[in-house]
């Protein structure tokens, strides 16, 4: 048997996405235009695909500080931030973040991966258990299985199915944490923080908050749905990506507790790579100022998605619970997905194609993720290739 043999499922599903033209997955863009606007396959079309939600990846503001940076503290760091690799910029970007949410401490990495894998890895462990939701994220799953710590999932936004399993838990072992996430990636829903905060009273475990989907879109200061819903205050640990509402690329973990500041000397996923690059924290830190300074991007990013869930729900598509950034139609079958997706494309507009397992169930999604920057006309353009779809 070759080494290669287990990947011969994956294989053969790629290559009946790609066997009648441009991969859905991976899919090229040539040339990025704007932030709604790229060229894919030689055809202008709407990036309607991208995470971009406030539009800030052409930012003038984000733009100049990056070049600036450039200018001024060349390409890379070239060390871990516990090397060479800890500039004024990442100091500086982890009190703003602290600032912002008006918590003790905060650590930057490199990715919004990168945060979760190493903060659930390294802050519990053996004879520790985590209770995370069914559909968290990947780099949840994989901090988890590193931790070493028992772990559970509870079924999918049941608070009372967390309960249950935290209850029974809780004299078995030092410590529970609990991990949701505030906007889920797929379909677009929304974790019940309030209900899970009430379990997190009880049993005294410890909560976490991915914000990666939900940070810059939900709360009067755009910080997440923890701060939407007026319980920032129970979160023990938020993290959150800068590669969504930010522009940029990186990720962040914000605590009140003191001990933060000390996990990031045991963390090998920030010990063992390399920092940010300084252009990447000057967007990053520019970007952050603006989503503060600019709370109408927020207000028309609700506008866009929420012309786009009512339009695609009036089109008969099947959707997720509620309206948000990501607005996801739901698709049985793996191929008539597919085929929608091409018709999109050919009508001017690029979404993500997801097939299992990457999806929560066994279905597919066409997902489409709106940005502020997206126009009124651009919006009726999106909506007018969904209605082709179904012609």
């Amino acid at each position: 048997m070759s080494l290669f043999d287990k990947f011969a499922d994956v294989a053969d599903l790629y290559a009946h996405l790609t066997e009648d033209g441009i991969a859905p997955v991976g899919t090229p863009i040539e040339r990025v235009l704007s932030p709604t606007h790229g060229i894919v396959d030689g055809k202008e079309v709407i990036l309607a695909g991208t995470n971009n939600y406030l539009g800030l990846t052409y930012d003038p503001a984000c733009i100049e500080a990056g070049k600036q940076s450039l200018d001024e503290e060349g390409t890379g760091t070239t060390g871990s931030r516990l090397a060479n690799g800890s500039y004024h910029g990442h100091h500086a970007l982890e009190a703003e973040l602290s600032r912002a949410f008006c918590m003790r401490s905060a650590i930057v990495f490199t990715t919004g991966y990168q945060a979760n894998l190493g903060i659930i890895s390294t802050i519990v462990g053996r004879g520790d258990a985590i209770v995370m939701d069914a559909d968290s994220h990947a780099s949840i799953y994989d901090g988890a299985k590193m931790s070493g710590a028992d772990v559970h999932r509870f079924r999918h936004n049941d608070a009372a199915d967390l309960a249950k399993r935290v209850k029974r838990l809780k004299s078995k072992v030092d410590h529970v944490l609990i991990i949701t996430e505030g906007i889920f990636s797929m379909l677009g829903d929304r974790a019940p923080i309030r209900e899970i905060v009430e379990v997190k009273r009880e049993s005294g475990a410890y909560l976490m908050i991915d914000e990666a989907h939900s940070f810059g879109i939900l709360g009067p200061r755009g910080l997440g749905l923890a701060e939407a819903q007026g319980c920032l205050q129970d979160m023990d640990f938020v993290l959150g990506t800068f590669s969504k509402s930010l522009g940029s690329v990186g990720g962040y973990c914000v605590s009140d507790h003191e001990g933060l500041d000390a996990v990031r000397h045991s963390m090998r996923a920030y010990m063992f790579t390399a920092s940010s690059t300084p252009a990447s924290i000057a967007t990053v830190r520019a970007a952050l100022q603006v989503m503060q300074e600019r709370p109408e991007l927020r207000a028309q990013l609700r506008r866009n998605f929420e012309r786009v869930y009512e339009g695609l729900k009036n089109l008969g598509f099947v959707l997720g619970p509620q309206p948000g950034p990501v607005v996801a139609a739901r698709f049985e079958d793996a191929t008539e997905a597919l085929h929608a997706w091409r018709r999109l494309l050919a009508a001017g507009v690029y979404v993500n194609l997801v097939v299992p397992p990457a999806t929560p169930g066994q279905y597919s999604l066409l997902r489409c993720s709106l940005s502020a920057a997206h126009s009124d006309d651009e919006v009726d353009r999106i909506l007018a290739g969904y209605a082709r779809i179904q012609s």
